[in-house]
């Protein structure tokens, strides 16, 4: 038992010297970024979390730590600051860089499909899967495709032998 007792206290001190090592991560706005007014602030963040950073891809340049996205954040302020909506400031970047810019692409024109596509293909994977497994059962079950009369009469005569 007190064997079991220095093996568990032993391997807590190395994961929790594991765990004090292992950075954290670092937050991407960095102080000199933020705005004084809390308000303008806010509608940054929110602006900059919909917003994909160009270099990373999967991230918001909110998140990011990318020159460019760092470029984008304070462009961002600076359009906030000079007066322009939320929607004015998307449309900027959108201008800017395309639709792709948008983490969140919308639901008009060409991308419609885009948004139709994927549930289309469940619903078609589903049909076919259930189409596959009736199928199966069908042929499993006894009698369906089984053996004619002659047949059944012809392996009755062999297994008499």
């Amino acid at each position: 038992m007190q064997y079991f007792r220095r093996i568990a206290v032993a391997l807590s001190l190395v994961l929790a010297g594991i765990a004090m090592v292992i950075p954290g991560p670092a937050p991407a706005v960095e102080p000199d970024e933020v705005l004084d007014n809390p308000a303008l602030e806010a509608r940054a963040r929110e602006i900059s979390s919909q917003l994909r950073c160009v270099v990373c891809r999967s991230e918001s340049i909110d998140e990011s730590n990318a020159d460019i996205a760092r470029d984008m954040r304070l462009l961002v302020r600076e359009r906030l600051l000079e007066g322009d909506s939320n929607q004015e400031v998307l449309d900027h970047f959108v201008e800017r860089y395309g639709e792709y810019v948008l983490l969140q692409p919308t639901t008009e024109g060409a991308n419609i499909l885009l948004w139709i596509a994927g549930p289309t293909m469940l619903v078609i994977a589903f049909g076919g899967a259930v189409l596959y497994l009736r199928r199966r059962q069908r042929a499993a079950e006894p009698g369906a495709g089984g053996l004619s009369s002659e047949e059944e009469a012809r392996l009755k005569r062999i297994l008499e032998r």
